[in-house]
């Protein structure tokens, strides 16, 4: 059973000034795209290392005031980061302020440079993938105490596709599954998951699957091809100074034309 197709678009906040970020977010708006996720670094991953970057959560809420109709989120927040209880407020705070826009983008982390300059134990990916697994139902015991509520259940995205770990933990958390890889390997791994769905009680027909486009330059057949395989959620990244939504439009139009 196919998702209906929904794209999104990664604004990264690297290399620009906040004000060329905040009128891509509202030229993307404009266009018809679903969902507007940023990643949660505090250095640019590509281009100059030092170059100019700005923090994640603080700018989702001010996405979450500049814009009506979207969802927003990152793609993904680093568990290390904070504290899940911490961050499960601030997921609340902004579903409140987005009037329930907000997606929980989530994973494990691994950009050791965030680790290091703000004083994050790096660990390993094991041991940041346990964290992650304690984190999950400390975030959704959170929101169950938080008052005012979450004003809906508010939708997790996990990114990552270790299949001995990650994956149970996006069987057992994740509305959206986020994965990397060609076509082959991500048909594997959604079988993966699917047995891990099996093995925990969960339908894998509810978690929405997710792709970046990176690797497609336009939609095609490829794009078909992942469509075909189950994948829902295609996300066009974009990056700074100068933010090119002209392959975002072309994604549109083929959903458009694919859910119609």
């Amino acid at each position: 059973m196919n998702h209906p197709v929904r794209i999104g678009v990664q604004i990264q906040p690297q290399h620009a000034d906040y004000s060329q970020i905040r009128r891509a977010v509202a030229a993307a708006e404009e266009a018809g795209v679903d969902v507007c996720f940023n990643w949660d670094h505090f250095f640019p991953l590509h281009g100059e290392a030092d170059g100019k970057h700005f923090e994640c959560w603080t700018m989702l809420a001010a996405w979450a005031e500049a814009t009506e109709r979207v969802e927003i989120g990152a793609l993904v927040s680093c568990n290390s980061y904070r504290n899940p209880e911490l961050l499960a407020d601030m997921a609340r705070t902004v579903d409140h302020i987005s009037g329930g826009r907000l997606i929980l983008g989530i994973g494990s982390g691994w950009f050791e440079r965030d680790y290091d300059e703000y004083g994050y134990e790096f660990g390993t990916a094991g041991s940041r993938l346990d964290d992650l697994a304690r984190a999950m139902p400390r975030i959704r015991a959170r929101w169950a105490a938080l008052n005012p509520a979450p004003t809906r259940e508010i939708p997790v995205l996990i990114g990552g596709g270790g299949e001995r770990k990650t994956l149970r933990i996006v069987a057992e958390h994740a509305t959206t599954w986020h994965s990397f890889g060609d076509l082959a390997t991500f048909t594997r791994k959604s079988s993966v998951l699917d047995d891990w769905c099996a093995q925990v009680g969960r339908d894998p027909h509810e978690i929405e699957r997710s792709v970046g486009t990176g690797a497609m330059s336009s939609p095609g057949p490829a794009a078909e091809a992942f469509r075909q395989a189950g994948v829902g959620l295609f996300t066009v990244d974009v990056s700074g100074p100068v933010y090119d939504l002209g392959p975002l439009r072309e994604w549109i139009a083929w959903r458009d034309e694919v859910n119609a």
